[in-house]
């Protein structure tokens, strides 16, 4: 599937649709993602700010998602634990943008390099407020590893 077809169907997919989060853009390569939570009265807390689940949401599939389609198939990737830190109220529109970079990349490949060898890659990302203020810190820490090649064990 091609990085607007995703766009626009994960732009549907409800645990983004009703948190009122909308995936602004997805670079062709996959290693660019932009997402925006507006301000609803669906999507506020009790003290008026944004509810700290959808702030979250907003960045759980995408680390995984981008490291997956920049690896081929001979990769594992899961989501291993996640962490969040909330800096100061949001409200109005806040942003999440996500860069995977060829160092991040290659610093995989290089801890991956045995077949089986898990590395846990952490990714920090922060959610700005409409000044560039960052609301919250997000660490996606992803499970990643060489699948065995099952080839070299058949007919051995």
């Amino acid at each position: 599937m091609n990085a607007s077809s995703l766009r626009r169907g994960m732009n549907l997919w409800p645990p983004l649709l009703f948190s009122g989060i909308r995936i602004r853009h997805i670079s062709d390569d996959f290693r660019v993602v932009d997402v925006e939570l507006r301000e609803r009265f669906y999507n506020k807390n009790y003290v008026g700010c944004h509810f700290g689940g959808s702030l979250f949401a907003m960045t759980d599939p995408f680390w995984m998602m981008m490291v997956m389609r920049n690896l081929d198939r001979s990769y594992t990737v899961w989501d291993k634990s996640a962490e969040i830190g909330f800096l100061r109220p949001g409200r109005g529109t806040v942003t999440a943008s996500f860069r995977l970079t060829d160092g991040d990349l290659d610093d995989i490949r290089a801890n991956t390099r045995s077949e089986g060898d898990v590395y846990l890659r952490s990714f920090p990302t922060e959610i700005l407020n409409k000044d560039g203020d960052p609301v919250a810190r997000v660490t996606k820490t992803l499970h990643i590893r060489r699948k065995p090649d099952t080839r070299s064990r058949i007919g051995g």
